[in-house]
């Protein structure tokens, strides 16, 4: 429960941690509701004019809505503390008694002068202005929300603090993929559609009817592992991503959009059929680094991916002769690949020219798709 002076003071219980020259930094709660009332967002960021930097743009709408929906749930965690400067005007009354302290944290209570309805606040948010946003949406005013809280009085030292906090190196892209097959709670929309690919990657990489075992390089792979793995995890989930949810794609078929529900059956059938057949098809490229082999490379494996899309919407997975079908289709485009020697002529390349770019990508992956095609078309 708030406690509030007639002075307009929030008095909160608190620890309170020295910290280099004498420095202190304060550990506390407030709820959902009083986080933007004790602290404005972005005071350190506004621009010339005063408008608030970032905010507007559709990336962080979506962010915030994210974060919002989770705290509406039954469910939800929020372990991130808000980081806030304070002014000196804060006062800070240590507790009474021998074991206050353990020499390292005191406890205390803070107390925060509060400003009117229409007044600037006494803080400002140095992290977390998505996460106050979204509080200040959610349903339950109440939810508590753990803080931390440092004096800085002066706006370089606010600055200084903002830009190192906000400063850091984001997840890396296959840790956040490798990771989201093992996250049980409701993943926001915009990673929702990579946890299956990334699921059917860990599968890929472990099962032993798939071609892929043990080539697939994962945040989690040992040295031992990284010695045989040569496809990057993020090139083969971007390939199955686009398998699986763009219209076109030859597993979308097996999704049900109205429940959700997928025939796993067969996507996992259609994969190791074709993949296999790939490695059938190129044996002198398949397993190599990519800087042997074009194939192994996120280029090989986006273009074929996208080449799975066609040979496979034509091809029943469980049929018995479907890996015989993949396999001769294959063949049909085999004598005008040149993954590990030689030169892509329409492309105007080596073969070891194709780079993880968007324009190589799309020019290798429309060659193959127009050749195969073209081939099938006279045969």
């Amino acid at each position: 429960m708030t406690i509030r002076s007639p002075e307009g003071v929030l008095a909160r219980r608190a620890l309170r941690i020295t910290q280099g020259s004498g420095a202190p930094v304060y550990l506390f709660s407030l709820t959902a509701g009083e986080v933007l009332e004790v602290a404005e967002i972005s005071r350190v960021a506004r621009g010339d004019h005063g408008e608030l930097i970032g905010y507007q743009r559709a990336e962080v709408r979506r962010h915030v809505k994210e974060i919002t929906d989770y705290l509406n749930g039954e469910d939800a965690l929020f372990p991130n503390p808000i980081i806030i400067a304070l002014p000196s005007t804060v006062r800070w009354i240590s507790s009474r008694g021998p074991n206050v302290s353990d020499g390292i944290a005191t406890s205390g209570t803070i107390e925060i002068p509060l400003a009117g309805p229409v007044g600037p606040r006494t803080g400002w948010i140095v992290d977390g202005q998505q996460r106050a946003l979204a509080l200040a949406r959610a349903k339950r005013r109440d939810f508590p929300v753990p803080v931390n809280a440092f004096i800085a009085d002066s706006i370089a030292l606010q600055r200084d603090q903002f830009v190192r906090i906000n400063n850091t190196r984001p997840l890396p892209k296959g840790l956040v993929t490798e990771l989201l097959p093992n996250v049980s709670t409701p993943l926001p929309a915009r990673l929702s559609p990579k946890k299956l690919p990334s699921a059917l990657c860990d599968a890929l990489n472990t099962s032993d009817d798939s071609p892929f075992k043990g080539l697939i390089k994962r945040a989690s792979s040992s040295g031992d592992d990284r010695k045989t793995a040569v496809v990057t995890d993020t090139s083969l989930v971007d390939a199955l991503q686009d398998n699986l949810h763009q219209s076109a794609g030859c597993l979308f078929q097996y999704w049900n959009l109205s429940s959700g529900e997928m025939d796993s059956t067969r996507i996992w059938q259609a994969l190791v059929i074709y993949w296999t057949a790939v490695r059938d098809t190129f044996p002198e490229a398949w397993g190599k680094p990519p800087t042997e082999s074009r194939l192994m490379h996120t280029a090989g494996i986006r273009a074929m991916g996208r080449l799975m899309d066609l040979v496979m919407s034509m091809v029943d997975p469980t049929s018995p002769k479907a890996a015989e079908l993949v396999r001769k289709d294959l063949d049909l485009i085999a004598p005008h690949c040149h993954w590990t020697n030689g030169r892509w002529d329409e492309l105007q390349k080596n073969w070891n020219e194709v780079q993880h770019l968007p324009r190589h990508i799309n020019e290798l992956s429309n060659y193959l798709i127009r050749t195969y095609r073209s081939v099938r078309a006279g045969r």
